[in-house]
């Protein structure tokens, strides 16, 4: 099913973000906004639903930056900290739209979800905790707020973590390989964004390169690189070195794909 998605990059680093704390790194030191990387995650805005996926340490900002004043849901890649800590500050959304927030997330990141935010299911709960309302989801399509939404199983190293397809887009991150099957439901989008870490190789991550040969594959119109670190290089010379189909991603870009 397709339909029209806006796309806002609320943060394009990796678990440390850019800078790193302490770091000396050239890119670290960089003035160009382009080089200052919040921890990865998007908003999609479908009609007038907003969905983020991944709530990582820095959503508080991230929702002030972007000014968003309603969200639906939240769905999760997977559990690791750097997309999921912020969970705690959908608490203004909840006492705005007077309802528990609707979160997406498959059973072994809501036990994830559950021991890091203990007081938030707990039976007696503190006056003023965040109110969520979780729903499983399987490696088969959902829905979300009436659109359908196509996960995509892809391997973190060994964890297994989900993508999303909304229509034309599709989003991975954190991810180093995914089957012949489940690329298959990436074949046809417009655009597809995918983690390319540095060009080093890496044990849980692809590298710039691996991620320019899967567009290359799956003959995807557009792509964009995110969960970025500062070892790649500085955002406007690594831009120079991609292919025309491809681009970096930096925090507040907005895309439309129909």
């Amino acid at each position: 099913m397709s339909y029209p998605v806006k796309v806002t990059f609320l943060g394009t680093g990796t678990s440390q973000g850019v800078p790193v704390i302490g770091s000396n790194h050239p890119v670290c030191l960089s003035e160009n906004p382009k080089d200052k990387r919040l921890r990865s995650s998007i908003l999609v805005t479908i009609d007038d639903v907003n969905i983020v996926v991944d709530t990582g340490p820095d959503f508080r900002q991230q929702m002030l930056r972007t000014g968003v004043t309603h969200l639906e849901a939240v769905l999760f890649t997977h559990e690791h900290k750097d997309h999921t800590a912020g969970l705690d500050d959908i608490r203004p959304f909840n006492f705005r739209q007077k309802r528990d927030m609707d979160v997406f997330a498959e059973p072994r990141v809501q036990d994830a979800l559950k021991r890091e935010f203990q007081y938030i299911f707990a039976d007696d709960k503190y006056p003023g905790v965040p109110k969520v309302k979780l729903h499983d989801i399987q490696n088969e399509p959902f829905q979300v707020w009436g659109k359908e939404v196509i996960p995509i199983r892809v391997l973190h190293y060994k964890l297994p973590v989900f993508g999303f397809r909304f229509g034309n887009f599709t989003y991975i991150t954190d991810a180093n390989k995914i089957t012949k099957a489940e690329k298959e439901k990436i074949r046809g989008s417009k655009v597809l964004v995918l983690n390319a870490l540095r060009k080093e190789p890496h044990i849980s991550h692809f590298t710039l390169q691996e991620a320019i040969d899967l567009v290359q594959e799956l003959e995807v119109e557009k792509a964009y690189f995110t969960h970025i670190s500062h070892i790649l290089g500085f955002h406007d010379e690594v831009s120079k070195e991609l292919p025309k189909n491809c681009f970096l991603a930096y925090d507040g870009l907005e895309i439309l794909v129909d």
